[in-house]
């Protein structure tokens, strides 16, 4: 499928991000005042993707390690671990639209989590122990949340570890 969501029973996590073919670029401050160090960058990019899930959130989900930030794409993320269980990727997608994403007719079905509309994409029928949460944040970018069982079995367990995680981190978003 082209750039958007690669669903793979590899050894890798399921990674699910879109690659929209161009992004605005980011306005320049006119003022000093509004440059202020004490405000908070807008959207995303005000977020620490590691930062997403405390240690009781972790806890919550399943999770005694720390995270590990990475790059996917353009995208910054954070991986989380669980040897011999599970692992969880959080992507903050700044420049991915949740209408952007591409979606395989028959693993998608709309969800609403908090606030925020999106999908969970799963193919229950491959049974491959993988499980993604697309959260559309405003109108230009997503966050998602990917699950991938360890042996790529149980995807009913892996979607509820991505609706547990994807509820956990949902009040945090923009």
């Amino acid at each position: 499928m082209r750039g958007a969501v690669l669903v793979l029973a590899a050894g890798a996590l399921l990674t699910a991000c879109g690659q929209p073919a161009s992004r605005p670029a980011a306005p320049v401050p006119s003022s000093p005042a509004s440059a202020s160090p004490s405000a908070p960058p807008a959207g995303l990019a005000g977020l620490k993707p590691c930062e997403l899930l405390s240690t009781t959130d972790r806890s919550t989900a399943g999770l005694t390690s720390l995270g590990e930030e990475k790059t996917i794409g353009t995208a910054r993320a954070c991986d989380w671990t669980e040897p011999g269980t599970f692992g969880v990727t959080v992507t903050l997608a700044e420049d991915a639209p949740l209408a952007s994403l591409e979606i395989d007719k028959g693993t998608g079905k709309r969800v609403t989590v908090g606030a925020h509309k999106g999908f969970r994409v799963s193919d229950r029928r491959a049974g491959d122990g993988t499980c993604a949460v697309l959260l559309g944040v405003g109108q230009e970018a997503s966050v998602q949340v990917d699950v991938t069982n360890t042996g790529f079995a149980d995807t009913p367990l892996a979607c509820e570890r991505a609706d547990t995680v994807a509820r956990l981190i949902e009040p945090k978003l923009p």
